[in-house]
């Protein structure tokens, strides 16, 4: 694709200049692009009112794609376009967002419908608003909109000839399609694994599993015990939250082990104080309580770091292997057994300490339980490789549009 594409930084001159870093060879000694507003390259119109009691929202045969300010809506069984358009959400939190509908769908009063002008190429036109990110204009907090009048005197630059137009956008558009592929592999790799841990766990009333690695298929039926008896202690984290530092020790919350957000810092008198009676150590499993209840990760750094109360940790045990329990933690048995002893109608969701040392562990022998732990982290380790195979094409692809599109950082009067 890059090979196609030749460096047209030589071309560049002192003065105006309207030409992307990177043009394709055939149009290197092309005019320089124009500066249009959108209204002279566009019409955008917004879509009709529909009632909420007429959006779906699993998708069902004889039902359209309904697409409302936050991108996809729904599904409903009228629609009121057809063709291909880019869309832009011009109310709700992702305001400013785009998408290229195509075939019979719905937009409605809070979606923008573009149509090209003539000389416009449509892929091209769905890429150049997305780099505009239009989000950056919302105006209101509590609910931010996009003004149609605003967006439509917004400068852009646009080759002259649709071909150079239709060249970008392909070029674009077939890395779009290996973004795609990759992303359905994950979600694939992500379904097998589900899929297969659902076998590899005993079923609700059942004390061996669907299926069993060979070499234990012989063995007895696994153990039940509360996770207190096989966890040497369970304790909770700090009820306060310390003053936030530059520099300092790692401070984890549920949203740090959930989302993989940046860890807060501490410092160190914090961190000896919240840590006083029970200090969190490598091989440790930690479990979110409240809020999104039920996320485990076992601690496989050797760093000091301190939690909060939204956090318990499960002491390593002789008895279990770290990872197997974390697993065994995840799967559809533990998960239901969590969350019916959970305080449901707390606000956040909560499980308390007392019911979660209740709760129940099934245990095969150690050795199983590593062969399973082995079996499950290798399947992770698969999809983190693919995931980051994924981020980097994302990655690629935004140096694409920002050689691909030129600057208006270079543009001078």
């Amino acid at each position: 694709m890059n090979s196609e594409i030749k460096n047209s930084e030589q071309g560049k001159k002192e003065t105006l200049i309207r030409v992307p870093e990177l043009r394709f060879p055939e149009f290197c000694d092309e005019k320089e692009w124009q500066e249009k507003q959108l209204q002279s390259i566009c019409h955008m119109k917004a879509g009709k009112f529909i009632s909420a009691s007429k959006i779906n929202q699993p998708p069902a045969e004889g039902l359209y794609p309904c697409y409302g300010g936050n991108g996809l809506r729904g599904f409903t069984d009228e629609y009121s376009h057809t063709g291909e358009y880019s869309l832009i959400g011009r109310q709700g939190a992702l305001c400013g967002n785009i998408t290229f509908a195509n075939g019979d769908f719905y937009a409605t009063e809070h979606a923008v419908v573009v149509t090209p002008s003539k000389g416009v190429n449509n892929n091209w036109l769905f890429y150049c608003l997305n780099k505009l990110k239009l989000n950056q204009y919302a105006i209101g907090q509590a609910q931010p909109g996009l003004s149609v009048n605003f967006i439509e005197k917004i400068t852009v630059q646009i080759p002259s000839k649709e071909k150079e137009q239709k060249k970008i956008a392909d070029c674009l558009s077939s890395l779009d399609k290996v973004i795609s592929l990759q992303t359905q592999k994950i979600d694939t790799l992500q379904q097998y694994k589900k899929g297969l841990m659902q076998k590899l766990f005993p079923a609700e009333g059942e004390v061996v599993p669907e299926l069993r690695f060979s070499e234990f298929r012989n063995e007895s039926s696994w153990g039940e015990k509360k996770l207190s008896d096989v966890s040497p202690s369970i304790f909770d984290g700090t009820h306060q939250t310390p003053s936030y530092k530059r520099e300092g020790i790692p401070f984890f919350s549920v949203e740090n082990i959930v989302s993989g957000k940046e860890n807060k810092l501490i410092s160190k008198d914090d961190f000896i104080s919240s840590t006083k009676k029970n200090k969190p150590e490598k091989g440790d499993i930690l479990l979110t309580r409240i809020g999104k209840i039920g996320f485990s990760k076992v601690v496989d750094w050797d760093y000091d770091f301190s939690i909060y109360v939204t956090l318990a940790v499960i002491k390593k045990s002789k008895l279990f292997d770290s990872f197997y329990l974390h697993y065994f933690m995840q799967s559809n048995r533990y998960q239901a057994e969590i969350h019916a002893k959970s305080l449901l109608n707390a606000v956040p969701c909560k499980i308390n300490m007392d019911s979660l040392r209740n709760t129940l562990i099934l245990l095969p022998k150690l050795n199983e339980q590593q062969k399973i732990a082995d079996c499950l982290s290798s399947l992770d380790n698969l999809i983190a490789a693919e995931s980051q195979k994924l981020t980097a094409l994302k990655t690629h692809k935004i140096g694409m549009m920002q050689q691909l599109f030129p600057s208006m950082d270079e543009v001078t009067a």
